[in-house]
Order: structure tokens, then sequence, then C-alpha cells
């Protein structure tokens, strides 16, 4: 070193210089290949989303507490409607329309990014034509839009949205921008970060699901039960081993798992609370189914120890679910609208 006129201060820093260099490319290395193996992990995923956590189903998603105890073939996301209370909105406006086909090319890709595989995210244009029936559109190769939104959901039963996902969609929506030379106008990754970690508190603490056990002081033979169940209105699921209460065609609560080959020794009616809305009624009458159930069937109503459910306990849950819906409504996500929906699935 000191033949080609490098000092020991020089050499020092050409040193340690190669070792940064060095570790910058071993992490540059080891990130490509964790978004390498995450991709390849969701082409073995049934559902885009993940499954739906269950009480039978507790590692998966956020868990969910009781009173008792599609991957996508294309680039154009699942339709939603966009909504700032659980969506990261972001806005690109034109100086002049631009072709529907043009945009739809430069997003053809994003299909295959990682935020695609994990949260729900939409891209919606103004359309520039003024005899359009709706102005705020899913975009269309022969329409131009004079500004776009892209949201990504926040916030679902598998928790809030990584900050690789939301940092990934920001810098791609970031990227459309420059490309398609737009404005934008786009919320910061931090604070959206934060309003997501917020909301899924919430939603967490509201993520309810009510069970009322029916025991049967004797098997009740399938066939006799499955007659029951259609006399009391209930409708056999497609799955053929739950059995689904509908009304106003909502489905306001369902039965647990059963196996069609063996006689029902108890039954188990789930409803999820923040999915209905709270004029149904729902816990009201899936009490009240049963409880006739339970008549015509000999059985007795009993809670997830096998002891017989208690007016007390009724009391408690009536006031646990005014509360609930209280606290929904307060959020701005009142029960069994869409946004609650989207949230708690």
């Amino acid at each position: 070193m000191t033949s080609l006129g490098l000092s020991d201060l020089q050499f020092a820093l050409a040193a340690i210089g190669l070792v940064i260099l060095t570790l910058v490319a071993i992490l540059n290395f080891k990130y490509a290949r964790a978004r390498r193996q995450a991709r390849e992990q969701s082409l073995f995923t049934d559902d885009r989303f993940g499954r739906e956590p269950s009480s039978a189903d507790p590692d998966i998603g956020r868990s969910e507490p009781s009173f008792g105890s599609t991957s996508t073939a294309n680039s154009i996301p699942e339709k939603f409607t966009i909504d700032p209370r659980i969506d990261c909105v972001i806005t690109l406006r034109f100086d002049e329309a631009i072709a529907g086909s043009e945009i739809l090319e430069e997003i053809h890709d994003w299909a295959d990014s990682q935020v695609q595989a994990t949260a729900r995210w939409v891209c919606e244009g103004l359309n520039a034509d003024q005899d359009a029936a709706e102005d705020w559109e899913g975009l269309k190769p022969g329409s131009s839009y004079l500004e776009l939104q892209l949201a990504i959901q926040l916030v679902s039963r598998r928790g809030a949205i990584g900050v690789l996902e939301l940092s990934d969609f920001c810098s791609r929506a970031q990227a459309l921008a420059e490309t398609l030379g737009s404005q934008i106008d786009m919320p910061s990754v931090n604070t959206m970060l934060e309003s997501a970690k917020e909301l899924d508190v919430m939603a967490a603490d509201s993520d309810i699901q009510l069970s009322i056990n029916v025991l049967f002081d004797e098997p009740c033979p399938w066939g006799n039960f499955d007659a029951l169940m259609r006399q009391r209105g209930f409708k056999l699921a497609r799955n053929g081993r739950q059995y689904e209460f509908y009304s106003n065609e909502g489905l306001v609560f369902s039965s647990a798992d059963l196996d069609p080959n063996s006689p029902v020794s108890q039954l188990t009616l789930l409803l999820e609370v923040p999915l209905v809305v709270q004029e149904e009624r729902a816990f009201e009458r899936m009490l009240a189914e049963g409880v006739e159930l339970a008549q015509a069937a000999h059985g007795r109503l009993v809670d997830d120890n096998g002891i017989n459910l208690s007016e007390a306990a009724v009391v408690s849950i009536r006031q646990h679910l005014d509360l609930l819906y209280a606290n929904l409504e307060k959020s701005g996500v009142p029960a069994g609208s869409s946004t609650a929906s989207r949230l708690f699935s």
C-alpha cells in the first residue's frame, strides 16, 4: 500500500468501505431470497387472503375472543369500495386524461408483488367522460381517466399490514406516478402503519364469536336431525357438514361442523357478532332456536364446560353485546356494514 502512495488512514478507510459493501451485498442477497421464497410459498395457498381463524384453529391469523371460554391469476385486484377508515388511499392526478389501457399495462405485473398475496388492494379511475353513469369506476381499457385512486386494506383477521407490504405498495404507486407523469397525494408509511396498529387493536377487541351448545339426552339420528333443522329454517351448507340460518338473504348464524355419518349428540350454534347488523337481534334469535331445538329433540342448553346455561350468563352476554355494538359504532365500523365485512374477513 505504501508503494501505491496510500497512507495508513486511507488504507483503513478503504478496508472499512470494502467491508460495508460486502455486508450490503449479503443483506441484499438474503432479502431477495426471502422475498422469492415468500412468493413461492404463496402459490400453495388456497385462499388469497388466508383462512379465517376460528376457535378450532387458533394459530392462524388473529385469535378470536369469545364469551364462552385467491390467489389472483391476473393484474386486476378483487373489487371493493374504497374506505379511508380501513384503507391506505393514494391519489394520482393527471394534467390530461390518460387511457385506461395505458394504466392497466403499467400495473400488469402488480399481481406478482409481495403485497398482492397478502393484502387486498384496488385501483379506481375518475372517468373523464362527462356522460359516464358513474365517475369513479374500475379501470376499463376503452375509457380515459383524470385521476386514479389506489387503495390497500390496512387490517384484516390476519392482523395489521406489514411494513414490507405497505412500503412495496407505496413504492409501486410512486413509480406509477413517475411513469404516467402525474401528481401524487400519498400519506406517509409511518402514519399508515400507526393507523393500522390502532385499527388492529380495535378489531381484535371486537372480533367476538358467540356460541350456544345444545346437548341432547340421547344421540339424534342424522336423518331425524336433518329434518328438524330444515323444519326450523336452517339450510345445509355446501360442505354438507354445517347448517346455516339466513334472514333478509344474509347469513345470521351457523352451526359448527357435524359428521353426517354419525348421530348428533351435541349441536353448537355460532354467531360472528361483527358481521351481523344489530337490528337482526342475532343472539336473541340464535338463543330462541337453541331452546326450540332442545325442546324438540330432548336436549338442554349448556356452556362450553357442559354446565346448564343460566339466565345470569345470558344477561351478562346481552350486556357485553350492547357494549360491543356501541364500540363498533363509535369506531365507525358498525356491525354488519360492508366495512365490518372486510375488516373481519
